[in-house]
Parts: C-alpha cells; sequence; structure tokens
C-alpha cells in the first residue's frame, strides 16, 4: 500500500489537488477514473509516477522541425473540432512519441490548467516555441480565432521545413562524395604510395617533381597525423568559441553574406524567412511594430539582419513608413523596399509580402535546380583530375624503369 499524490481535473473543469492510499499506480488510476475525473498528473510520495504529466528528466533528444508542424496541425484540428484548449494538450502529451516533447506538453498543460495562458506557458519553453509560436497563438488567444492561427502556425513551419529540406537534399550528396573521396585518396597516399616510394628508392630512381611532392605528402601524413588531427579539432573547437561571441557571429555573419556563389543563397534565404514570417504575423493580427520587433528576436543568428530590423523597428515607431525604414538600413533589396511601399498605398501590404516571400522561395529552388545540376560533373572532374594527379605521380617512375629495362 503506498500514497500517492494527484491533480485531476472533473467534468466542470474544475483543477483539484488530494492524496490517496492505493496497492500501485495503477490501482490510483483506476479509482480516479472510475468517479469520472481526468488525471492531470499522479506520483507517489516516494517515486515520480509515469502519467500524463510527468516531468522527469528524460535523456537528451531533440525536438524536430517536422514534429513542430504535425503538433500544430494536431492542435488546429482538436481546437477546432471544439476539443477544450487543456483537453487537447492532454491528448497530445499522452500521445507524443517523443518524450521531450511530451515534457514539455505535460508543463505547458498544468499550467494552462491551472488558469494561466497558453502563450504565456509556450513562453517558458523557448527552446521548443520561438518567438514567432509566442506571438502568434497571443494574437490567436486575443482575437479568438486561435485554430486559424494554428493553422498559418503551421503553413509557416512547414514552409520553412521544406525550404530546409531542400537545401539538405542539394548538399548531402556532394558532400558524402567529397567525404568518401577525401577518405580513399587520404588512405591511398598513407598507405599505398609509401610502398611504391620504398621501391623507387630501391633502384636510385630520380623521381620527378610531382611523384615528389605525393611522397612528400604522405611522409608527412604518416609522421604528423596525429598533429594534424588535434590542430584541425582544435582550429575547429576554437572557431566555435569565437563565433559564439558577438564579434566573432558578426563576422562569421559578413563572411556568409559575401561566399562566392553561396552568398546570393544565404542573402535570398534571410530575405524570404522574413518576408514569410512578417507575412504570417501580420494576417495573423499581429500589429506591424510588433511584428518587426518579433523578427528582431527571431534573427538572432545574423547580427547583420537583425541589427537591421532593429533600426527599421525604431523608425517605424518613430512614425516613418514601412518601406522607407526597411530601405534606409541598406541591406534589402530595392524590389522588396518598392514592393513594400506598393502594399503600403494600396493597403496591401500582407498580400505583397507574400508575392515577395514566394518570389524568393522561387530564387531559392532555381538556385538549388542549377546547383544540383551543375555540382555532379563539377564533382566528377575534381575528383577524377585528384585521383589521376595521385596515379600519374606512381606511373611516372614506373615508366622510367620500364625504359631502364627495356635498355
Amino acid at each position: 500500500m503506498g500514497r500517492f499524490i494527484y491533480t485531476v481535473q472533473d467534468a466542470q473543469g474544475t483543477v483539484t489537488t488530494g492524496a490517496l492510499d492505493a496497492d500501485d499506480e495503477d490501482g490510483a488510476v483506476q479509482s480516479l477514473q472510475t468517479k469520472g475525473l481526468f488525471i492531470l498528473s499522479i506520483q507517489s510520495e516516494d517515486t515520480k509516477s509515469k502519467g500524463i504529466l510527468n516531468l522527469k528528466k528524460y535523456s537528451r533528444g531533440s525536438i524536430s522541425g517536422r514534429e513542430m508542424v504535425f503538433f500544430g496541425e494536431q492542435m488546429s484540428t482538436l481546437i477546432g473540432g471544439g476539443i477544450p484548449l487543456v483537453r487537447a494538450l492532454s491528448l497530445l502529451s499522452e500521445h507524443s512519441e517523443n518524450k521531450n516533447l511530451c515534457a514539455v506538453l505535460g508543463a505547458i498543460t498544468k499550467e494552462v490548467s491551472a488558469g494561466g495562458s497558453f502563450h504565456k506557458a509556450l513562453e517558458k519553453h523557448p527552446k521548443v516555441f520561438d518567438e514567432i509560436w509566442v506571438s502568434l497563438v497571443q494574437a490567436g488567444e486575443v482575437s479568438g480565432q486561435l485554430p486559424a492561427v494554428l493553422r498559418q502556425i503551421t503553413a509557416y513551419s512547414e514552409s520553412q521545413e521544406n525550404v530546409k529540406s531542400k537545401i539538405i537534399t542539394a548538399v548531402a550528396y556532394p558532400a558524402v562524395l567529397m567525404t568518401m573521396s577525401s577518405g580513399v585518396m587520404i588512405y591511398f597516399v598513407m598507405f599505398i604510395v609509401p610502398v611504391f616510394a620504398d621501391i623507387f628508392k630501391d633502384f636510385n630512381l630520380t623521381l620527378p617533381p610531382l611523384t615528389r611532392a605525393i611522397v612528400g605528402i604522405s611522409h608527412i601524413l604518416g609522421k604528423y597525423i596525429v598533429l594534424i588531427l588535434v590542430s584541425i579539432i582544435g582550429i575547429v573547437f576554437g572557431a566555435k568559441a569565437y563565433v559564439a561571441t558577438p564579434p566573432g557571429r558578426l563576422t562569421w555573419n559578413h563572411i556568409q553574406l559575401n561566399m562566392p556563389i553561396f552568398g546570393t543563397l544565404i542573402r535570398a534565404m534571410q530575405i524570404e524567412r522574413m518576408l514569410t514570417t512578417m507575412a504570417t504575423l501580420i494576417r495573423s493580427g499581429v500589429s506591424i511594430l510588433n511584428a518587426v520587433s518579433v523578427l528582431e528576436g527571431a534573427f538572432k543568428k545574423n547580427l547583420i539582419y537583425q541589427t537591421a530590423l532593429r533600426k527599421a523597428k525604431n523608425d517605424i515607431a518613430s512614425g516613418r513608413s514601412i518601406s522607407e525604414s526597411f530601405k534606409k538600413t541598406g541591406i534589402f533589396p530595392p524590389m522588396v523596399t518598392e514592393m513594400m511601399w506598393m502594399g503600403e498605398e494600396s493597403g496591401k501590404l500582407p498580400d505583397i509580402i507574400v508575392v515577395l516571400s514566394k518570389y524568393y522561395q522561387e530564387q531559392i529552388d532555381q538556385f538549388l535546380r542549377r546547383f544540383s545540376s551543375m555540382i555532379d560533373p563539377i564533382l566528377v572532374v575534381g575528383v577524377g583530375g585528384m585521383v589521376g594527379v595521385i596515379v600519374m605521380s606512381i606511373f611516372m617512375p614506373i615508366f622510367q624503369l620500364s625504359k631502364i629495362g627495356s635498355g
């Protein structure tokens, strides 16, 4: 027999906390359910339970963007179907396959059932629900259109996930091919070239410059491979530590935006994200000023755009028009600011921003399609060229030996 502490909700929505004695947890749960009570949490006085609101520390694991899209779709469907918010959250918490998401939803359910607002509960979990989620949910609560807003959040999240998936798909094949090719060539240089080098040494051959260079690289790798690996790891960790600082982050952002070829893609991605987010916020009932403020917080990883959005927010707050404020920052393309001006003049700013975001999505798609079609021949030529250089460095001395033998 043990004592269990519980929190339950009755049919009228009243939340009650109490204690009861039972042989085990299942017995306690059954006893409460027979009374028609919905269990929000239950735990032994000594150990945590495995109930809906079990908030024990799970093993670390990430909550993917796709899971958040699925959560938004489910919430929109449940609430739109007339399910109360607390009940919807409890159902999703109970059936979530991700333990971390289950724990987070459990904490949110507990706070909302105690009378807290939904957006305030989300705000306490910034690693799962960012400022965009919080602002949109708040707008939905204020306007009474939470299901519709949740559908907009889902559409926005799905759009961003689709962009990420396209980029990962375009980059994955070249990355795998380059990694495997580099590994094979390093193995060849470290273990195969020295064998031939010893053979050539026995014949007292004067090696061609190319062969001497490859043999020299082989000796360096064989002798200093540990030092080289440690140096690379140190450089990577040092670079990460530097980028974690504001000056380092700003330097990295400048490098990203000015990269040959990929700088254009990164700029397009940043502007597309800004426009899509702004359109979603405005159409959900968030004011322009608050929308730009949310955008400023959403661009924490890119200080260049974050600073520009902060300047634009201050100008808008002082009475300047949106298009003029964005134009003044100097980092947004003229087409964006001109279209914003047209949207302001016509009173259709959200629609204009949606058109712009779709334009930049198409620009990203075109870039990735061109990149995918070009990268295959470039990789084939590049990898083939490196292999050819190594093979030639081995065969050139062999040709010399054949001439000596024939002579």
